[in-house]
């Protein structure tokens, strides 16, 4: 409704995990850099946790598009799956025909995928998303499948990606096993509203505004707190802000917009209140 107004090449502020849009905060750039070293070094299991809309996906989404060319990669965003089907799913994404309905033998298929990966030094990544949802069955197989190893390298490179309740899963005795093979665990912090500002200002420079749209400091202040420092919920209050500026024709956001924007989305926004 409002791109030809500002001059947009795209909407700024959607909620898909685009990783054009990733902003690097000190965590997120932490996160990104720890997912990659944990993946072309072969540590085999890493953990990334934050809160619901904090960017975990879209840092994912843009390791997979910037791991080297010679590292294969599936990507399982629903993990309500029986045991037999994760494994499926993982052939599928690494482009193989699961051969049969055998679990043994899609296993068996999985360990010659990456055995011949290895001769080649190619390296083979997993991003499980959501795996605080995986329940104790997948997650022993999820271990399971991390004993695909030989003597001296770590095969596959298992990321769960999750939320805080994925920590305290990891906690549990009866996962001590797992818990112990996590080489690298990296947690997601929301943004200040330092970066909150530049959050939105990188947000409306990849969208083209090239400085044309400006969100005030009393605008960014009320954004902030009632997001919480949550990206995902940041973006909706911004793009209905963005809405109420284009009403008033003007190409500052102030902070009459932004409260209209946390009064209209009240029922849908979490956070403290103003």
């Amino acid at each position: 409704m409002y791109l030809d107004f500002f001059q947009l090449n795209e909407f700024p502020f959607n909620v898909t995990p685009d990783p054009r849009f990733l902003f690097f905060s000190e965590r997120h750039r932490e996160a990104y850099d720890s997912l990659l070293y944990g993946i072309e070094r072969r540590k085999g299991f890493i953990v990334l946790t934050g809160e619901v809309g904090c960017g975990k996906t879209t840092i994912c989404r843009s390791v997979l598009n910037n791991l080297p060319s010679a590292t294969h990669s599936a990507l399982i965003l629903n993990p309500s799956l029986t045991t037999s089907q994760l494994v499926r799913a993982i052939l599928l994404d690494l482009g193989l025909e699961p051969k049969g309905r055998d679990k043994l033998v899609h296993i068996a298929q999985l360990n010659r995928f990456l055995l011949a990966c290895l001769e080649k030094n190619e390296n083979v990544a997993v991003i499980i998303d959501e795996s605080q949802n995986l329940d104790p069955e997948l997650m022993e197989q999820v271990r399971m499948l991390s004993n695909l190893e030989t003597d001296q390298h770590k095969l596959m490179q298992i990321v769960l990606s999750g939320q805080p309740e994925l920590k305290e899963r990891l906690q549990q005795s009866d996962l001590r096993q797992l818990r112990q093979r996590v080489m690298v665990h990296c947690d997601l912090e929301q943004l200040s509203e330092v970066e909150t500002a530049l959050y939105i200002q990188h947000r409306l420079n990849v969208a083209g505004a090239s400085g044309r749209i400006a969100f005030n400091n009393a605008a960014v202040q009320q954004i902030h707190q009632r997001a919480q420092g949550i990206p995902r919920q940041i973006n909706t209050l911004c793009d209905r802000s963005l809405l109420s500026a284009y009403v008033r024709r003007d190409h500052q956001v102030i902070g009459t917009d932004a409260q209209n924007a946390i009064t209209e989305l009240a029922s849908v926004i979490q956070g403290s209140s103003l």
